[in-house]
């Protein structure tokens, strides 16, 4: 058992020097932010020193922590206003600065001031992105239905996305001026669908409990894909960047049919 006169010269040793002990369980959070920020950052480094395929892996990496980060907080209630404000400064690095540059050092100077030019509005597109998603958290206004949806595609989707012409030069297509050009077109497309109003189904609607007949489906399915991602890793990220695309329209229609069915009621 503990000491009682020790744990009080403990609470009176904190009250003295005005410091408060913190579990280490709120630090994880803010921990996987810092590392994807690292993740981020040292992706740059790597794509200028012209490694492209471990930079590639660590802006992914970078994502991915990013994107997990929020979860782990409230998984382990360790949620607070330093870290959410932390993890919103941290987005605009992995999802925004981070796939820019690696994409610009590996293909977009091919065009050079039109890849630049190119780059910057993807960047500044995806801060946009997220000043309006911080916005919208406290639209009270907002129908309760329509929490379903994101306006406009997802930073992390984004990141995801725009990196889809390094995918195709891993697969063998020739890094010319030509590519450059169109991916200057590409990256701008979707710098748009960053910022505009399109409807993309969120999915955090889905049930956390699904039915028993669909749990191993579900799992051979994710097991498939993960592998599939490390034996097949850019055809992997191809597939899913057109199946993103192709998802799009889906989503519009699912968001148009149930305004109307909104409406009538």
């Amino acid at each position: 058992m503990l000491d009682p006169v020790h744990n009080q010269d403990d609470n009176d040793a904190e009250q003295e020097t005005g410091m408060r002990r913190i579990s280490i369980r709120l630090l994880i959070p803010n921990l996987l932010t810092l590392l994807a920020i690292c993740a981020g950052m040292t992706g740059v480094r790597l794509a200028f020193e012209g490694r492209f395929e471990v930079a590639v892996v660590m802006v992914l990496g970078a994502a991915f922590l990013d994107g997990i980060d929020g979860r782990a907080a409230r998984m382990l209630k360790a949620t607070s206003n330093f870290g959410a404000q932390m993890d919103s400064l941290a987005d605009i690095v992995n999802f925004g600065v981070a796939p820019a540059l690696v994409l610009y050092a590996y293909l977009l100077d091919q065009a050079g001031s039109f890849g630049w030019i190119a780059a910057m509005l993807y960047a500044i597109a995806c801060g946009l992105r997220l000043a309006r998603f911080n916005v919208m958290l406290d639209d009270p206004k907002r129908p309760n239905w329509q929490t379903a949806y994101f306006i406009g595609v997802p930073a992390p989707a984004g990141a995801g996305l725009v990196m889809l012409p390094i995918y195709l030069g891993f697969l063998g297509m020739e890094p010319s001026r030509g590519f450059a050009l169109a991916a200057v077109v590409f990256t701008l497309i979707v710098a748009w669908l960053l910022v505009s109003r399109l409807p993309v189904y969120s999915g955090k609607t889905v049930g956390q409990r699904i039915g028993r007949d669909a749990v191993i489906p579900l799992t051979l399915g994710a097991v498939a894909y993960v592998l599939f991602l490390t034996s097949y890793t850019w055809e992997t990220l191809v597939v899913s960047a057109v199946a993103y695309a192709v998802f799009l329209p889906l989503s519009v229609h699912a968001y148009r049919k149930r305004a109307a069915k909104e409406a009538l009621r």
